[in-house]
């Protein structure tokens, strides 16, 4: 019986390539067929952010990359595009800019809950499709009890810090990986693939994974 493959995502809640390239990832791992285990971690975009930011996406990436607005608003045009074709439904008019520190650190918390993935594509959705606010606490509690936490709990964590440290761990191994933006894939331990990829690429480099791994037992 072949060993279960392991990933390791680099991924950030306002990124919305990330969340293109999570369709596009669990498209190949079905391709692939094999037991694979996802395991998400911690990327600031844009640590700087205030929780509570004055204006729309196009503002801000207009005044953060120094870009026209016209040219800003083709950006997210293009990539509203490509989501449509993983039958991902962005709604930049109602993105709320926020910073993800927060998010990262429920993200850990739902991990040590063994509901990570399904905390994961609940705050891209209600990011990019919703318009939910995923920078404050209370929206943050919000979310997750709907995928069935503790909502007082997940207050109390996200509060006291308990997670912080998990997620400065995460970034700082991403430096040390030399990772610089995400979406980042590391399939078992060896190959790095960056970007949101074309499906067939992730079910490749999942399958070759598999040979060495079957090849080395």
């Amino acid at each position: 019986m072949s060993e279960t493959i392991k990933v390791d995502i680099w991924s950030d809640v306002q990124c919305p390539w990330c969340y293109i390239g999570k369709r596009r990832f669990e498209e190949g791992a079905a391709q692939f067929g094999g037991e694979v285990e996802v395991e998400y971690h911690s990327f600031e975009l844009a640590p700087d952010t205030p929780v509570d930011f004055a204006g729309s996406p196009v503002d801000y990436l207009s005044q953060r990359k120094g870009l026209p607005i016209e040219q800003v608003q083709q950006m997210l045009e293009r990539v509203t595009t490509i989501a449509e074709s993983v039958d991902l439904h962005y709604d930049y008019d109602a993105v709320q800019q926020t910073n993800t520190i927060k998010a990262h650190e429920l993200l850990h918390y739902a991990k040590s809950k063994g509901r990570q993935l399904e905390m994961k594509e609940r705050l891209l959705k209600a990011y990019f499709v919703e318009g939910r606010h995923v920078g404050r606490i209370d929206d943050l509690a919000d979310l997750a009890s709907e995928i069935g936490l503790d909502r007082a709990d997940v207050v109390r964590a996200l509060q006291a810090n308990d997670h912080l440290a998990d997620v400065k761990a995460d970034v700082a191994l991403a430096t040390q990986y030399g990772i610089q933006g995400v979406p980042f894939f590391v399939i078992d331990g060896r190959y790095g693939i960056s970007g949101a990829q074309e499906a067939a690429v992730f079910a490749d480099a999942l399958a070759q994974a598999q040979r060495e791994k079957d090849s080395a037992e």
